[in-house]
């Protein structure tokens, strides 16, 4: 069983609860501005965290605002490559002018999704990550592609699970277009953050038992549950003597 684990949300979206969030979670993943949030929105949310000593990181994600950077785009190594590194130069400013710092990347989206399952396109982004700043943790789905590419590539990486979001027997997550795959209940959402910490299967879609190693559990800031799942979640733990940590702060591959 994990004794600490970091909880981390997607924030500088335009969503209504960034402030709030920032109070329970240790680390933030903040929109690069390619698929949502306003220049006011994600510089208001770095302030936020960094007034709460909360962690920041990088939350690129395919140019594409039109769809929420959720639909999957046929780039070039280098078209994918000038949007990663344009997106992560512009972040890393507007933190560093605020006095904050990048400590992690973690992409967004279909951009997520897709290299979870492409291993060329992992491989794509842990480079650009590591020509970036090789000493960014970079956080992809557990068991993902990604994972792998990133220590191929010599970063440190976070292996993430998400309490809001169902599961694919084959570790995936449920496609948003399906009608369940998204969590609305607190409790459910809320047993499957703790069996992830306690080394406990979860149930997919279909009714196969998987389990899932995490470091950080996410818990994203654009929907209308994630107040109430986040403060559900930080009550359970605390009273487990659970720690929440950062990822900068925990041990990791």
């Amino acid at each position: 069983m994990n004794t600490g684990i970091d909880l981390n949300a997607d924030l500088g979206e335009g969503g209504d609860f960034d402030q709030q969030l920032l109070t329970l979670v240790s680390s933030a993943n903040i929109s690069c501005g390619a698929h949502a949030g306003s220049e006011h929105d994600i510089q208001q949310a770095i302030t936020w965290a960094i007034e709460r000593g909360v962690v920041i990181g990088a939350h690129p994600s395919y140019p594409d605002r039109e769809h929420w950077g959720r639909r999957t785009m046929s780039l070039s190594a280098g078209q994918l490559r000038d949007a990663l590194m344009s997106q992560l130069q512009w972040l890393e400013q507007q933190v560093n002018n605020l006095g904050g710092a990048l400590q992690h990347v973690k992409p967004h989206g279909a951009l997520y999704n897709d290299a979870a399952r492409d291993v060329h396109l992992a491989e794509q982004v842990a480079r650009c990550v590591k020509d970036f700043d090789p000493s960014l943790v970079l956080v992809g789905l557990a068991d993902g592609a990604l994972i792998q590419a990133g220590k191929d590539a010599g970063l440190t990486v976070a292996s993430e699970a998400f309490v809001d979001r169902r599961y694919q027997a084959d570790g995936t997550l449920v496609p948003r277009s399906h009608p369940l795959a998204l969590i609305d209940d607190s409790q459910e959402a809320l047993n499957q953050g703790l069996a992830f910490i306690h080394g406990s299967p979860i149930k997919t879609i279909d009714g196969h038992l998987i389990s899932i190693n995490a470091d950080t559990l996410c818990i994203h800031g654009d929907s209308s549950h994630a107040l109430r799942f986040a403060r559900a979640l930080q009550t359970a733990l605390v009273a487990q003597g659970i720690h929440i940590q950062a990822l900068v702060n925990r041990q990791l591959a």
